[in-house]
């Protein structure tokens, strides 16, 4: 019998990286716990400045659209429920279960007090020196379910 060979690459398969939640997850409770909340907030500015900087320039150069399509794109992939609505001035997410969340509790984790701020600051992160800043309104510590805003700020 011939011996067959397959050949895949990381870029074949889907991109998922859930477990990352739960490391994250585990980071902020650490930083929490032995250097207070300011430095969670700290370290997710950090991350938010850098990892996310071209979404920001997209921000500023094609206004909420460009959160709108990151979001989307970001929750089909995690499989998330969630429903938006974007006018000129204002973006509404409404999700309606963390697939982070989710994936963290199901594998038997705690969620850390402080995972919210994943959502709060790094969007708020995301918006400063934008035309935009960024709500958190509801979150459920539960499932993570949120409702996120993102609008233009007054002039």
């Amino acid at each position: 019998m011939p011996k067959e060979i397959i050949t895949r690459k990381a870029s074949d398969n889907p991109y998922l990286h859930k477990d990352f939640h739960i490391a994250l997850n585990y980071g902020i409770d650490y930083l929490h716990k032995k250097f207070g909340e300011g430095s969670v907030t700290e370290y997710l500015k950090q991350f938010a400045g850098s990892f996310y900087s071209p979404l920001k320039k997209s921000l500023k150069e094609k206004g909420l659209i460009a959160i709108k399509e990151h979001y989307e794109k970001i929750y089909k992939i995690e499989g998330a429920e969630f429903n938006m609505k974007l006018s000129r001035n204002e973006l509404i997410i409404h999700v309606l279960a963390s697939p982070a969340v989710t994936h963290i509790k199901a594998n038997g984790h705690h969620i850390s007090e402080l995972f919210h701020e994943t959502i709060t600051t790094i969007n708020r992160t995301i918006c400063q020196d934008t035309p935009f800043e960024f709500e958190l309104l509801k979150y459920n510590k539960g499932n993570g379910a949120s409702i996120q805003r993102f609008l233009r700020r007054s002039k």
